[in-house]
């Protein structure tokens, strides 16, 4: 199940690749569970301080493996009942949810197709780059269904509820230039992947308690009250004044360095 995504740490990044380019990286009940590990582990790593999210081969992904789900679902089987307890996110939301959840930032790096489950996943980054010809699409509504991998609380503060609706209603396919209009992509590029690896070392580089703090600090108060923000916007501030890492950060600058950070804890 490991190799399903790969995994390389170097610098404090994270490279972490669907590996099933075959299959388009499609999920199937092992995918899932593979890409749910590897967030989990990348959580649970002091030493990583940002993250890219790609795919091997031909696309990003591609989203539900159907052919393997209908197989099951035949059996007499019913895989969502089976994988959800009452506890949210369940594991299909997690697939994409626990990029979202990552105290670091996470970098998506999108080409070929991210279409269902795959533009889901892409969503739970914090930053995604593709190509202008990528070709994105929520596409469940073509299946009788409706995005169910956190797409309710990944797509708000990225467009407007129009345009949401919209995409879940038509299963349009955009491309990534469109994408990028609409507010789904940050930004387009020719190499998404190498600009994704370019901005995680650069971010590598920075303090990684006012990088954590930062993504806290915005996915807590985006959406809250002023007086959540605010309050929090004070507390993260203060925590970091005066800690070795932001003492660390002065220096360097006055001394005209490169810093050297502690992990976070």
């Amino acid at each position: 199940m490991a190799d399903l995504v790969k995994i390389n740490i170097e610098g404090g990044v994270a490279d972490v690749r669907l590996n099933r380019p075959e299959r388009y990286n499609s999920l199937n009940p092992e995918m899932f569970e593979a890409v749910v590990a590897a967030g989990q582990a990348i959580d649970a790593n002091c030493s990583v301080r940002a993250v890219v999210l790609s795919g091997e081969g031909k696309g990003f992904c591609a989203g539900l493996d159907f052919e393997t789900f209908t197989k099951v679902q035949s059996s007499g089987n019913s895989v969502l009942a089976e994988k959800t307890d009452g506890k949210y996110p369940n594991p299909f939301q997690n697939a994409a949810y626990v990029w979202k959840k990552l105290r670091v930032p996470v970098i998506a790096a999108i080409h070929g197709s991210a279409f269902g489950g795959g533009i889901q996943i892409a969503l739970g980054a914090d930053v995604r780059l593709a190509r202008a010809d990528a070709r994105l699409c929520i596409m469940e509504v073509n299946w009788g269904l409706i995005p169910d991998m956190a797409a309710s609380q990944t797509l708000r503060g990225l467009v407007g509820i129009d345009v949401a609706k919209e995409l879940i209603w038509t299963g349009r396919v955009l491309s990534g230039e469109e994408a990028q209009k609409l507010g789904l992509v940050t930004r387009i590029c020719d190499d998404p992947l190498a600009e994704a690896l370019k901005m995680a070392k650069g971010i590598a580089q920075k303090s990684p308690d006012a990088i954590i703090a930062g993504k806290r600090l915005i996915e807590t108060a985006w959406l809250s009250p002023p007086e959540v923000g605010l309050k929090l916007e004070e507390e993260l501030q203060k925590s970091l004044l005066g800690s070795p890492n932001q003492v660390e950060a002065m220096k360097a600058n006055f001394e005209k360095r490169p810093p050297d950070f502690l992990d976070a804890k």
